[in-house]
Formats: C-alpha cells, sequence, structure tokens
C-alpha cells in the first residue's frame, strides 16, 4: 500500500494510492481521524488494514505540486551519519566503529516536489539522496530479528545540508536544521510492498547522476539501526529514521558541487519513489545578520 499526504480544499490529508488516483483515507472509511497518517499509525495495524481496500478504488489524480511531505508532521527524525562506506573514505574518515547520530526537527521537512530552501546564511548547500524509514508500532529496546515489526514503511528523503554550519562547530544541528531542507515523499511504501534491503538509490543533479549505490552498501542496516536507536529512545508511531548518504556528495567532489537556485535535484529508490525538488533561494538579506559560520579553506566538511 502507498499512502501519500495531498493538499486539497480541506487541507492536508491523507490518501491511498488506488487502482486510479489517491482516494481519500477519512472520506472512503467514514473515520476522520484518517486524515492524518500520524493517526493512521498511532491506532496501528488494524488501522492500516482497514485502509488496504483503498488500493483497489478508483480515485482523484492530483499534480506533483499538491503533494505534501509524505510525513508531514514527524514527531522528529533520528539520522544515520557517515552510513556507506564510499561516503566516509570521501570525508577522509574511517568507517565508524559505532553508529553516528544526530536528530532533525519537523521544520526542516518540506514538500516531495516543492522548492529545495537554499538558506540565506548558506553558502555550501549540499545534497544528501538517502532511505527513510517511517515508524509504525515502534517500541523500546527493539532487537534487530523484531525490527521490522517496528516500521510502517518507506519514504524517500534528500537531506539538504548547510556544509559549513555543520562543521562550525562540533555537533551537527545547525548544518542539518535550517527551515525546508529536507524533501520526504512522495509516499509511504508499506513495508509488504517492498523489499529495501538491497535496492537502488540514484541521485541526480540537473539531469547528471551524482550518487548510485545500493542499500545493501549500508554500515549499519536497517535492523541494526532500530536496534541501536531503540536502545536509548522510544520510537514511537511517526517518527521518520534517515538511513544516511552514499557516496558522491558534493563536497567531496573537486571542485566541490554546491546547489544553487535554478538546480534541480532528484533523489530515486527502487520501489520505493523518487522526489524531484528545484533550489530556490531563501530571498531574505542578511548580509548584516551576526551570525554566519566560518568557511574553511579545505573541502572535507
Amino acid at each position: 500500500m502507498r499512502l501519500a499526504t495531498i493538499s486539497t480544499a480541506e487541507g492536508l490529508r491523507l490518501h491511498v494510492r488506488g487502482r486510479s488516483g489517491y482516494v481519500d483515507a477519512a472520506k472512503a472509511t467514514g473515520e476522520p481521524r484518517y486524515s492524518a497518517l500520524n493517526a493512521v499509525l498511532e491506532d496501528g495495524a488494524a488501522a492500516l488494514d482497514a485502509l488496504r481496500p483503498l488500493a483497489g478504488q478508483d480515485g482523484t489524480e492530483y499534480a506533483e505540486q499538491d503533494f505534501g511531505p509524505a510525513v508531514p508532521a514527524p514527531r522528529r527524525i533520528l539520522c544515520l551519519g557517515v552510513n556507506y562506506l564510499e561516503h566516509a573514505l570521501e570525508g577522509g574518515r574511517k568507517a565508524p566503529t559505532w553508529p553516528e547520530c544526530f536528530v532533525r526537527g519537523a521544520d526542516s521537512v518540506t514538500a516531495p516536489f516543492g522548492d529545495l530552501v537554499k538558506p540565506s546564511l548558506v553558502d555550501r548547500f549540499d545534497y544528501e539522496g538517502e532511505l527513510g524509514l517511517v515508524i509504525g508500532a515502534g517500541g523500546r529496546y527493539i532487537a534487530a530479528a523484531k525490527a521490522w515489526d517496528a516500521i510502517a514503511g518507506f519514504v524517500v528523503i534528500n537531506e539538504g545540508s548547510a556544509r559549513e554550519w555543520q562543521r562550525a562547530a562540533t555537533q551537527w544541528t545547525p548544518g542539518k536544521n535550517f527551515d525546508g531542507t529536507l524533501p520526504i515523499g512522495p509516499e509511504v511504501v508499506t513495508t509488504d510492498e517492498v523489499d529495501v534491503t538491497d535496492v537502488q538509490l540514484t541521485t541526480r543533479l540537473n539531469g547528471e547522476v551524482m550518487q548510485s549505490a545500493r542499500t545493501s552498501q549500508m554500515i549499519v542496516s536497517i535492523p541494526s539501526a532500530i536496534e541501536y536507536l531503540s536502545s536509548f529512545t522510544t520510537l514511537r508511531p511517526g517518527d521518520v529514521i534517515a538511513t544516511g548518504t552514499p557516496g558522491g556528495v558534493g563536497f567531496a567532489r573537486t571542485p566541490p558541487v554546491w546547489l544553487q537556485p535554478g538546480d534541480v535535484i532528484e533523489v530515486e529508490i527502487e520501489g520505493v519513489g523518487a522526489i524531484r525538488n528545484r533550489v530556490e533561494a531563501e530571498g531574505v538579506d542578511l548580509s548584516d545578520w551576526p551570525w554566519h559560520a566560518p568557511t574553511p579553506q579545505n573541502a572535507t566538511l
């Protein structure tokens, strides 16, 4: 089953991809709570099962610009960093022996076909194509063998990163949390629909392939990631886990490639879908703003 959050005259509403078009989940089931993804996830497997018959119905066709973030209001986004060996090496690192982890907030989330906002305070704006996990049942101390039971589905992510802000200090949070820098979508694809353990991930910038890898190349596998993250926090319905990006990011290229207004960046994951975003300038004059991150002379951000 494929779930999309779509902008309608009544606001953002959860839809199921039907035999044709998309079916409004709340209207079709008569359950008002099912107008929002998080409510469905909180109600558990029974709610997802109630939506499955909608996949056989005819629905409404929508334009790409009508699609909102597939997870429009995640409680939080837990992100794994340096989770592909090639990405570690291109950044001058060895393969980590302990998972790298940081957190994003919901304000960084944006639509799968909307604008990717280049912040006014950022020159070194980078792309990171990633597979995202959407938590369903969740829980605490989830063993790797039970990890798949905690996941509701999968999304495509582009983690827009402000590199000079990411590396200005020892913590990555500022560079990973500018508003409107994390497209998520286009749909939440449920776990019974696709096996993501070994699928192709491709990132294209203005049509040119920049990243190409398979999810089987992750250093910390999906089950291990669930086990690790649930060791220190309770995973709850609607949480999103970004599983890390492969090699080929902009900072590691010679010369470095930074996203500029007018660029079009696409991330596609086999069996999950593709997102496409045009980079747009934030458009705020902050030349006199006191906080500008230092720009390192080298490119190993």
